[in-house]
């Protein structure tokens, strides 16, 4: 297997060019604390862009969306080599590649999973049927409060508010995640629950058949009920996988 995936193409356009352009501009601070350009710099790409700078709209007033202002033929040229631009990617696959497949997929899913861990900027919101007990919430105003972000910066208020389990859970998912893709590239995970050696011996029977027995030396033990325990805990992980696979996303 080859795979080369470049990056996602970037959109540079009116708003970007101005950034450029205004190099030298010292940024600022919004009124959340994140850096920005003047707002000088963005009305210079609003004439970019438009021709015009709109004016400021005011709280409750109902206006309408860019798509019906006019659009300059910078904007137009910018956007026509967006177009041009495709991201390269690049996949070729052996014969022995889907010999075992989800052996060869785990390969690849399960780094990815850890970093996307790692990197992640936000949490889908999850079932709460798909976390343990303790991580669920009793009512459906607290269920629905997980839209809301709104106690995140806020130590003491996430004590007592359920937003902050927001993140937890889907930790917690990723995290079944990762167990059930790094069980599935070790092969000896099972071993723990076996113990003791192995005494077989063969038994003739009637009709030239033989029957498998103990021997008088066997101590072999197997934990079925521990092993089960995980291996269902690995289907679930899998299970997980498939039904969130589309918020994988940073």
């Amino acid at each position: 297997m080859k795979v080369y995936i470049g990056f996602y193409k970037n959109w540079f356009g009116p708003y970007q060019l101005a950034e450029a352009l205004c190099f030298w501009a010292k940024e600022e601070k919004d009124e959340s604390g994140f850096p920005k350009k003047p707002d000088w710099v963005h009305n210079f790409g609003e004439w970019l862009a438009h021709g015009s700078v709109e004016p400021e709209r005011k709280v409750g007033e109902i206006y309408s969306w860019d798509c019906e202002r006019h659009y300059t033929w910078l904007y137009k040229f910018l956007l026509w080599i967006d177009g041009l631009k495709k991201r390269k990617i690049k996949v070729h696959i052996d014969r022995w590649d889907t010999w075992s497949m989800d052996d060869t997929l785990a390969h690849i899913i399960l780094p990815m999973l850890k970093q996307l861990r790692e990197t992640k900027q936000g949490s889908p919101l999850v079932d709460l049927e798909d976390v343990p007990e303790y991580m669920r919430t009793t009512t459906t105003e607290d269920y629905d409060d997980q839209k809301c972000f709104d106690f995140y910066n806020d130590p003491e208020l996430c004590k007592q508010n359920v937003q902050c389990d927001i993140q937890d859970r889907w930790d917690w998912v990723m995290g079944e995640m990762i167990f059930a893709f790094e069980h599935k590239l070790d092969d000896t995970w099972q071993d723990k629950f076996h113990s003791g050696e192995h005494d077989i011996q063969w038994v003739q029977e009637e009709g030239g058949m033989s029957r498998m027995i103990r021997g008088p030396n066997d101590t072999h033990k197997w934990d079925q009920e521990g092993m089960q325990k995980v291996q269902d805990r690995i289907s679930n992980g899998f299970r997980l996988f498939g039904k969130y696979y589309e918020n994988l996303w940073n």
